[in-house]
C-alpha cells in the first residue's frame, strides 16, 4: 500500500490521546474524529493531543456515518467502553459501511463466549461488506500472545493461572463504575457481586440473551483456549471488592472513596476443559493508593513450572501502542469479526504502517 493509512478515532478520551499519536508516529493519518461529548465536539484533535492543530475537528455522533463516507478511513479505531453492548452500534456502523475496525473494549477481545448474537450479527455483516471487525489492546500480549508463547515451550501443562491489576483511574469512568469502585460494601453485593450468584444453566441464559456482564478474564480465557486447541467444558466467575483503611480520592470519579469501601475488585474466572488443563484467572482493578502499583503474572503449572512477573507495565501505553501496531494485520486479515488469535501475532512495526499492507 503506497499511501498513508488513513484512520478515524471513535472516541477522544484518555486513550485516544496515545492512539492518534501513535498513528501519526508510525506514519499514519488521522483523518477524522467522533464524539459524543459536547465539550470536545468542533474541537480540533491537535488540541486534544496537546499539540499544533492538525485540520481535524471532532464530528458530533450524529454526524459521524456522513463523516465516515467522505473521509472514506482504511481503518477506525474505537475506544470508548468496556462492554460489547456499549460499543456494538460503533462496530455496527463500521461494518455496514466497509470499515475495518479495532477496538480497545476488552470483552471484544473474544465475545463469542460473552455476547454470541451480536458478535454473529457483526461478523455477518462484515463479510457482507468485506472488512474486519476485531478487539485487542494491553490483553493482546500480556495475557494472551505471552501466555501461549510459554505454553509452547511447555511439555504438559495441568493449570494456568494468571492475575494482572491496573489502576482505574487510567481508563475513564465508565471503566471504573463497571469496576463498582466507590460503591459501599452492601452495593457492591447488589450491583455488581451478586450477577455471579447464578447457577450455570441462568449464565448461559444471560450470554444468549446479551445480558451477561462477564471480567475481563471470562472473554481471555475463552481467547486462551481457542489459541491453545483447548474445549471449554465450564466456566464460572466470581466478583469479590476492594477495600482500603484509608479514603481515597478518586479523579476520575471526581469523589472519595471511603475507607471500608469499595475501591474497586477482583474477578477471578475458573475454566475446566475437555483436556484436563484448567485456566484460573484473575484481575484486579481498583483506585490505586500510594502502595499499589500494576503487575502481571502468569504461572503455568506442569513440566516445567514456569512464571513470568511483568512489573509496574505503562498498561495505557502498552495498549494504544498494541492497537496501532495491529493496525495493518486487520486490514489484511480476512473478513468478518476476527479475534486476534486467529490473525496471527502481534509485531512491532518499525516501518510506516502502510509498508506491512498486502
Amino acid at each position: 500500500m503506497n499511501e498513508k493509512v488513513k484512520v478515524v478515532q471513535y472516541g477522544t478520551g484518555k486513550m485516544s490521546v496515545y492512539t492518534m499519536r501513535y498513528v501519526e508516529e508510525k506514519g499514519g493519518q488521522i483523518v477524522g474524529a467522533i464524539d459524543i461529548n459536547p465539550s470536545v465536539i468542533g474541537k480540533d484533535i491537535g488540541e486534544i493531543m496537546g499539540g499544533q492543530n492538525r485540520g481535524v475537528k471532532v464530528t458530533a455522533l450524529e454526524d459521524a456515518e456522513k463523516m465516515l463516507k467522505e473521509v472514506k478511513p482504511d481503518i477506525c479505531i474505537v475506544t470508548t467502553m468496556s462492554l460489547f453492548k456499549d460499543v456494538k452500534d460503533a462496530l455496527m456502523l463500521c461494518a455496514s459501511l466497509g470499515i475495518n475496525a479495532i477496538t480497545t473494549c476488552e470483552e471484544a477481545f473474544f465475545p463469542m463466549n460473552s455476547y454470541p448474537e451480536a458478535t454473529k450479527q457483526i461478523d455477518e455483516l462484515a463479510k457482507k461488506n468485506n472488512c474486519t471487525i476485531t478487539g485487542s489492546g494491553y490483553q493482546d500480549i500480556y495475557w494472551g500472545q505471552l501466555v501461549t508463547s510459554v505454553a509452547g515451550s511447555t511439555q504438559t501443562i495441568k493449570k494456568i493461572k494468571g492475575s494482572s491489576s491496573y489502576n482505574v483511574e487510567d481508563y475513564g469512568i465508565a471503566l471504573a463504575k463497571a469496576h463498582g469502585a466507590g460503591l459501599n460494601l452492601k452495593e457492591f453485593e447488589e450491583q455488581v457481586a451478586s450477577a455471579d450468584n447464578i447457577s450455570e444453566e441462568e449464565r448461559q441464559d444471560l450470554i444468549n440473551k446479551g445480558e451477561f456482564l462477564p471480567s475481563y478474564m471470562w472473554n481471555v480465557n475463552g481467547w486462551l483456549c481457542e489459541k491453545l486447541g483447548l474445549t471449554v467444558e465450564s466456566q464460572s466467575q466470581k466478583c469479590v471488592p476492594q477495600t482500603y483503611k484509608e479514603d481515597l480520592y478518586s479523579s476520575t470519579l471526581d469523589m472519595t472513596v471511603k475507607a471500608g469501601d469499595a475501591t474497586g475488585m477482583s474477578a477471578v474466572v475458573t475454566t475446566k476443559t475437555k483436556e484436563g488443563i484448567i485456566l484460573e484467572t484473575e484481575c484486579i482493578g481498583k483506585v490505586y493508593s500510594k502502595e499499589d502499583y500494576d503487575k502481571n503474572e502468569w504461572t503455568i503449572e506442569g513440566e516445567p513450572n514456569t512464571t513470568i512477573v511483568v512489573s509496574r507495565p505503562q498498561t495505557v501505553e502498552l495498549t494504544c501502542a498494541s492497537v496501532v501496531n495491529r493496525i495493518p494485520d486487520v486490514i489484511n486479515a480476512k473478513p468478518g469479526y476476527m479475534p486476534t488469535e486467529q490473525i496471527g501475532e502481534l509485531n512491532y512495526k518499525v516501518k510506516p504502517l502502510n509498508e506491512y499492507i498486502n
